[in-house]
């Protein structure tokens, strides 16, 4: 086990954990999640039945998972701060700047499980990134690298929670690590601090409500009434890792891959509005960003454009794509304008239309 550790740190992941495959709270947990209907449109969570809750299920004969875990804060917490308080510029999640991360772990995974296999004869094994039913936050809890916080994102005592995960599914009984106490204590910042308020209760996210959810997996029309709320967040939303307590320990990423590309971290939102088709898939190609599709990122961008304070140039790019053949973009930039003509109206001003 020290070597299978010692071999994943020198392969840049910064913990290496190994756990038994016994899930059966976390498959309760994720019973009732479900049964509340919080998972909106991933039907992807209940596709694949009890195989996401046992591992043995997915992959016959595991015996044990390696879970790892890969740090990617690009910049520090002031840095992030002062982008969400800049209204005119977007908000991408940090990990969503640089390269797509499911490459990144999932070649250095191989290599791992490559060097055990070289060891131990007939060892099999399966690389999962956020790549098929796992569940990756209660196997790296039993590993020991870290708990669930309230928000429902792992967290490290000495490392926050700005870290990427990945899994090993193996066929042989290594030792195991124990698992990690809890360390949210009273805090409810997370609770609190949640723009659309998705985090119901301590360790209950409804992510119809969240805008990782909104602006990444879901393909609809963003609900009304949560569409002022998301601010300028147009990819994703760091709120509740951002004034987490626990993230004064966050570590600054090493990895070259996982720093900001195409100037991301500092764009204007009428700047990216403005892509064209090709221009958004030449920027984001081995980008995460990419997965949502162009239709999504203008629908994402008409909402932050509604939500800032208004100037000629964000109406003038706003009314420039009321001519847009996707109805989805199209009705979030006539609200968008709606709220700036909303705005003047209130001010004593002659509205926009």
């Amino acid at each position: 086990m020290a070597n299978i550790k010692r071999w994943g740190q020198a392969l840049g992941f910064q913990q290496v954990g190994i756990c038994d495959i016994d899930l059966s709270l976390a498959e309760q947990q994720l019973s009732q999640w479900l049964a509340n209907a919080y998972q909106g449109d991933m039907y992807f969570m209940e596709k694949h039945g009890l195989k996401r809750s046992r591992p043995d299920w997915l992959v016959p004969n595991t015996l044990r998972v390696i879970t790892v875990r890969m740090d990617y804060l690009p910049e520090t917490q002031g840095q992030m701060l002062a982008q969400l308080h800049q209204l005119d510029k977007a908000y991408i999640a940090r990990y969503a700047l640089g390269r797509d991360y499911h490459k990144v772990l999932r070649q250095r995974l191989k290599v791992l499980a490559d060097r055990i296999r070289a060891v131990v004869q007939g060892e099999e094994y399966r690389v999962f990134v956020d790549s098929a039913p796992v569940l990756e936050k209660p196997l790296a809890e039993k590993a020991g690298l870290g708990w669930i916080g309230k928000h429902t994102n792992l967290i490290h005592r000495q490392a926050g929670s700005y870290f990427f995960l990945g899994e090993i599914y193996v066929d042989i009984p290594l030792p195991v690590d124990a698992p990690t106490a809890g360390h949210c204590g009273r805090c409810q910042t997370c609770l609190t601090v949640c723009p659309t308020r998705a985090i119901v209760a301590p360790y209950q996210l409804d992510a119809r409500r969240c805008i990782a959810y909104l602006t990444i997996e879901y393909r609809g029309s963003i609900p009304v009434e949560l569409r002022a709320l998301m601010g300028n967040r147009v990819y994703g939303c760091d709120d509740c890792q951002l004034f987490c307590p626990w993230n004064r320990f966050a570590q600054l990423t090493q990895e070259q891959d996982f720093l900001p590309r195409q100037g991301l971290e500092q764009a204007l939102l009428v700047d990216l509005f403005q892509w064209t088709e090709a221009e958004f898939l030449r920027k984001t190609e081995g980008s995460p960003i990419r997965r949502i599709g162009y239709e999504c990122w203008l629908r994402n961008l008409a909402v932050a454009l509604g939500n800032v304070p208004m100037t000629s140039e964000i109406v003038r790019v706003l009314q420039a794509r009321l001519q847009v053949d996707s109805p989805l973009v199209r009705e979030h930039v006539v609200w968008a304008l709606a709220q700036h003509d909303k705005k003047l109206s209130e001010s004593g001003f002659l509205g926009l239309t």
